[in-house]
């Protein structure tokens, strides 16, 4: 496993990340794992040398991060993974158990740690921007718990470029710990954020941790082969639609997975890993050979030509909206 420089800091993360919502409670998502199913994979991943652990809050209503938690201390030292866990969405129906205000952030992360079982987040990310409360107070309330030693440090996730260059300046403007990463919806059938996002964070040096770098598994193979998660997860149905252009791209990643003898898989994580400006894309894995394909295809070096056969079909398509 290859480690990289995260954005502009001094941390170093594997060229993957294991992303943890697959893992928590059946209750809250049919396709979720419990805990006895999920720990072999939070081990599979520190066996190849996956350090860069992700979770949120809100991933089984706080489960997931429990059972991440206790996985961790049981298979490695505290020093040997990069962990970091989100705040933003609700938590329970009371009003301020939600958002990114100074209250919501600070009672969560004093929530996230003694769920996680540490005395430190390496990465707290905001899950999503917070129409509802000022940047100053989001920005001031996030640079109070790096401050206190409780996060060392600041991600966000899924916003509009201007939304996240905005934070970005008031953080500078005040003085404040700064955001160093941000993950977004990336991958061969959702090419939008090379637009601004991906441009702006290679301009200000952030760490860009794509989210959803197979599309859900729409990206290997066809739509009849249907996943207990893809019969349950509506996003799927949102977010592909099952255009010609997209089956198009679809027949084109296993075309040239079937050429270079590999899976269609390690075809289009290693399209995402090479892209410029990416830093480490998070996969999620519910099947034992996940993980080690993941790791192979972060390997592989596609060449010039099957770069530009895989990216040939695609055509810009409406920037999606997220809740």
């Amino acid at each position: 496993m290859d480690y990289v420089r995260f954005g502009n800091s001094g941390l170093k993360v594997s060229r993957v990340c294991l992303g943890c919502m697959t893992y928590g409670s059946p209750e809250w998502k049919g396709w979720v794992l419990d805990e006895e199913h999920s720990v072999p994979f939070i081990r599979q991943a520190l066996e190849l040398g996956i350090n860069f652990i992700d979770t949120a809050n809100m991933y089984s209503l706080g489960l997931s991060e429990e059972i991440v938690g206790r996985a961790l201390r049981r298979f490695a030292g505290r020093e040997d993974y990069v962990l970091a866990t989100k705040v933003f969405f609700p938590m329970s129906d009371r009003p301020n158990d939600r958002g990114l205000s100074r209250k919501h952030i600070l009672s969560s992360v004093e929530a996230s740690l003694k769920r996680l079982g540490t005395d430190y987040i390496d990465l707290l990310v905001i899950h999503r921007f917070d129409p509802d409360t000022p940047i100053e107070e989001t920005v001031d309330a996030l640079d109070t718990v790096v401050r206190a030693g409780k996060v060392r440090y600041l991600g966000a996730s899924t916003m509009d470029a201007w939304q996240f260059m905005k934070m970005l300046s008031i953080q500078q403007q005040l003085g404040l710990s700064r955001f160093v990463s941000i993950q977004t919806h990336y991958n061969l059938l959702y090419r939008e954020e090379e637009r601004e996002m991906i441009p702006l964070c290679r301009s200000e040096g952030i760490a860009y941790t794509p989210w959803s770098p197979l599309a859900r598994g729409v990206l290997l193979g066809s739509r009849q082969e249907r996943t207990v998660r893809a019969s349950a997860d509506p996003l799927i149905a949102r977010w592909y639609n099952q255009h010609d252009i997209e089956n198009e791209i679809v027949a084109t990643v296993r075309r040239v997975a079937s050429a270079r003898g590999v899976t269609p898989a390690q075809i289009a994580i290693s399209w995402v890993a090479s892209r410029p400006g990416v830093t480490a894309p998070i996969v999620g894995a519910d099947k034992p050979h996940h993980l080690e394909e993941i790791v192979k295809g972060i390997n592989l070096v596609l060449t010039p030509e099957e770069i530009a056969q895989l990216q040939a079909p695609y055509r810009p398509r409406p920037v999606h909206e997220y809740i």
